[in-house]
């Protein structure tokens, strides 16, 4: 199996369990060992007070594409530290893309950047993560 074939499959089993992705209304657009791309449209009950769109929301789309990206080179990885930045507004009915891209990848450790951008191209989200990488493989039977 190849690694963006075990990407999918990581992937795949991951979202399957994952019920608030899917309460968000992600759509997963690209996956790969390193990478990931979602997809999910802004709705009325995920406005704030203020009537644009709650920041955990923006937050919890960057980091499920975080555990995608960091999880399909198929070991189990958790995120050490994360921060985020909210350049621009989210409105109701925005289309959000969030893309995960690795910047560095260890034995223990990963860094990725994550950009969420609105159906215009706007950046609305910037977000970097570090996970720790475990040695407990995702689908051990499969040779790498």
């Amino acid at each position: 199996m190849d690694k963006n074939e075990l990407a999918s499959k990581i992937v795949t089993q991951m979202i399957e369990k994952d019920h608030f992705s899917k309460w968000l209304g992600i759509e997963v657009l690209e996956t790969g060992a390193g990478i990931s791309t979602l997809r999910m449209i802004v709705r009325q009950e995920m406005l704030n007070g203020f009537g644009i769109c709650h920041g955990g929301v923006t937050f919890s789309l960057a980091d499920s594409a975080f555990a995608f990206a960091s999880n399909a080179h198929g070991r189990v990885a958790f995120a050490l530290d994360i921060v985020m930045s909210y350049p621009n507004p989210v409105n109701l009915g925005d289309v959000l893309t969030a893309t995960a891209e690795e910047q560095k990848i260890g034995k223990s450790t990963g860094i990725y950047d994550i950009t969420i951008t609105n159906q215009t191209g706007k950046k609305v989200g910037l977000f970097r993560g570090t996970v720790f990488r475990t040695d407990k493989e995702y689908f051990p039977e499969i040779e790498r």
